[in-house]
């Protein structure tokens, strides 16, 4: 994790630690009630150096054979990289998957018990992210499949032990979903390529925590981390004969083509500084 993300949550966990000298009220806190409000940060990913494109070669519906040549080499040997290809072979580079801001818009309600605040938080909105890997064919060739999320979104349980003087630490997790749209590039030309499911609705689970300080009686700011796990896999390209002579991997397949999938997790994190105006 590096100082372009790590600002915003230090700046955040600065003000909130002095949110006793700012608040306009110096009575006990209540966290009691809803509100509305937004969040702005970074959005990062896991390295997948390790992630491959996989194949369906017998129509079966399992991604996990193994595309060859007339002399039985695996094709793909050549090997991947985690992100998108600046030629058709490994040695003309990689270029690295994005990581970007994003923002969300929240709206929630808190209740207290004691020192105690449980609550739910539903949130939406768009992360400027995106993630590639490549696979590279003896042909050679490039083969890349992109996915960004298009919108995004998560229904969350939080519970927080609040101070004396309004600082609220917690913890958080529910359900996530993000509309996920997917891509193809090739430098293949000889073989057809069909996409299927471009766009894909993924379903998941998101879990971390945060911290919030009331800084006036009706305004609270904070920070906040999660984890995302996305679960996808709808997405698949089929290849077919094309102008490709009898000779090509693909038409050696027991059914004369293949289908290409990536993996089927896609995990972000994401660091945000937080406001929210309480009722």
């Amino acid at each position: 994790m590096n100082t372009k993300f790590i600002a915003p949550l230090g700046v955040t966990l600065a003000l909130a630690f002095a949110a006793p000298a700012l608040a306009q009220d110096s009575g006990a806190v209540d966290w009691t009630g809803p509100y509305v409000g937004g969040s702005f940060g970074y959005t990062f990913q896991k390295n997948d150096n390790n992630e491959h494109l996989r194949f369906d070669a017998n129509n079966d519906g399992s991604y996990d054979d193994t595309i060859r040549t007339s002399t039985g080499a695996n094709a793909f040997s050549p090997g991947t990289c985690g992100g998108s290809a600046r030629g058709a072979t490994p040695a003309a580079g990689c270029n690295d998957d994005k990581d970007a801001i994003s923002w969300m818009g929240h709206v929630g309600y808190d209740m207290q018990f004691g020192s105690l605040v449980a609550g739910v938080v539903a949130e939406g909105g768009k992360a400027y992210i995106s993630d590639s890997v490549t696979e590279y064919s003896t042909t050679p060739a490039f083969y890349t499949m992109t996915r960004r999320i298009d919108y995004n979104g998560n229904l969350r349980a939080r519970l927080g032990y609040t101070t004396p003087g309004g600082i609220m630490p917690y913890i958080t997790g529910g359900l996530a979903y993000a509309k996920v749209k997917n891509s193809f590039a090739t430098s293949n030309g000889a073989n057809s390529f069909t996409a299927n499911d471009s766009k894909e609705d993924a379903w998941g689970y998101t879990m971390g925590g945060g911290i919030e300080a009331k800084v006036a009686p009706n305004f609270s700011i904070g920070a906040r981390y999660l984890w995302t796990r996305y679960n996808t896999g709808d997405y698949n390209v089929d290849v077919g004969a094309g102008t490709a002579p009898a000779s090509n991997p693909f038409r050696l397949t027991p059914s004369g083509g293949a289908s290409i999938n990536r993996g089927d997790k896609f995990d972000t994190q994401s660091v945000m500084v937080t406001t929210s105006f309480r009722f």
